[in-house]
């Protein structure tokens, strides 16, 4: 039985093939000014393809409604060769928007953000149904909060296939999002660049799965369930929580100084993901709101992963902060190895650890193919690659 956030997918994969009896309108664009105005008359249905070449960032609009049948799809006229969005302040911003789908586009240089989507503030009126695939977003800041993606009052979306590079804040910054997958994504750090997460769900976020994406040194965390939000931005408002049911699957972590850290949550799972060398920490429990009646950082779960460590790297394993309720988390079937002192492979973790696995070298391939991949038959019920195989749906028979 799949959860509400796990048919996003499903749901959104139907509205991108729309039925081929909805009237659809191809609107071709080689520059700004016509990409301008085929925003501007956008209707349900109709389908912006943008030539190969290079155009100036800060393209804003604002109620793009297409509806299930009939979506508004913004996309390359040409797939290899995407147009390039470079320079300005933001490279896009769309605002209370419905039924969009946004894919092969390439972000980037931009000051600010890459793509900003956003409620426009009406909160109890979300930006919704959305599926961007394919986005390649780089060196967006580089110092700073400046995010690739930015995704403010957003429910029931997707961002599929997209390859981040080099940025000031996060990745992808959720704040106050609603049943959504971010999957087959890549996230790579560069220096000189103060990446302070990969992924970030915090606001009031709820319902989200972060599935099979990869975090190359990323950043100081590598997906940060959670964080620190203003009271006024919360959606919905009253929330007292930063994170609610959140889930981190069949990822795959290398470096980072934290690859997760659960920061002010209500509720998350951690599970099959393969963690290679983190820098300081395998995982850290914290509690950066503490507004009155708030719930302390709680009821997390890490399970089923396959963490390589070093021992000079590695002396916490999970970082526990003030205020937050480290008895309430469980950890159930890890696989550890330590490859500087395989002795030294059991943690020391803030609960005991039931059904964990110490000392096992997974032996991981190194082909591109299948990187990180235990060859160790008894390593390969952990980590990324042991991820169960979701049963199709009726609807994706």
């Amino acid at each position: 039985m799949r959860t509400r956030s796990q048919l996003v997918f499903v749901i959104l994969f139907a509205v991108v093939h729309a039925l081929p009896c909805v009237a659809q309108t191809v609107v071709n664009v080689a520059d700004n000014a016509s990409l301008t105005a085929a925003l501007r008359s956008a209707r349900p249905g109709t389908t912006i393809r943008i030539a190969a070449g290079e155009y100036r960032g800060g393209v804003y609009q604002d109620n793009l409604h297409g509806t299930r049948e009939a979506p508004i799809t913004i996309e390359a006229a040409d797939p290899k060769n995407p147009p390039v969005f470079r320079g300005g302040n933001g490279g896009w911003h769309l605002s209370d928007c419905s039924y969009l789908v946004m894919r092969n586009l390439q972000l980037t240089g931009h000051a600010i953000n890459g793509l900003n989507i956003d409620d426009g503030g009406t909160y109890d009126t979300p930006t919704h149904h959305l599926f961007i695939e394919g986005l390649r977003i780089t060196d967006i800041g580089p110092r700073g909060n400046h995010d690739p993606i930015k995704l403010s009052g957003v429910d029931d979306f997707t961002v599929r296939r997209c390859r981040i590079e080099g940025w000031g804040g996060q990745g992808v910054d959720m704040v106050g999002c609603h049943r959504g997958a971010i999957e087959q994504c890549s996230f790579r750090g560069k220096e000189n660049c103060t990446q302070t997460a990969g992924v970030q769900a915090k606001g009031g976020t709820s319902e989200v799965v972060i599935r099979r994406c990869l975090f190359d040194h990323a950043a100081a965390r590598g997906v940060n369930i959670g964080g620190s939000t203003g009271l006024q931005f919360f959606r919905p408002r009253g929330v007292k929580y930063e994170a609610k049911d959140i889930t981190v699957e069949g990822c795959v972590f290398v470096g980072n100084q934290a690859p997760v850290a659960y920061v002010g949550v209500d509720g998350a799972i951690v599970r099959f993901n393969t963690i290679v060398h983190p820098d300081k920490w395998v995982a850290r429990i914290l509690q950066e709101t503490t507004e009155s009646g708030f719930a302390p950082c709680r009821n997390g779960r890490f399970e089923n992963n396959l963490i390589v460590f070093k021992r000079a790297s590695v002396n916490t394993f999970v970082n526990v902060g003030p205020n937050t309720q480290p008895d309430s988390f469980a950890f159930a079937k890890n696989l550890w190895y330590c490859d500087d002192r395989p002795a030294a492979s059991r943690p020391q973790l803030p609960v005991a650890e039931t059904g964990g696995v110490y000392g096992v070298d997974p032996k991981h391939s190194q082909a591109k193919t299948s990187p990180f991949k235990p060859t160790n038959v008894q390593a390969a019920a952990f980590g990324a690659w042991a991820l169960p195989t979701e049963e199709k749906s009726e609807d994706e028979k």
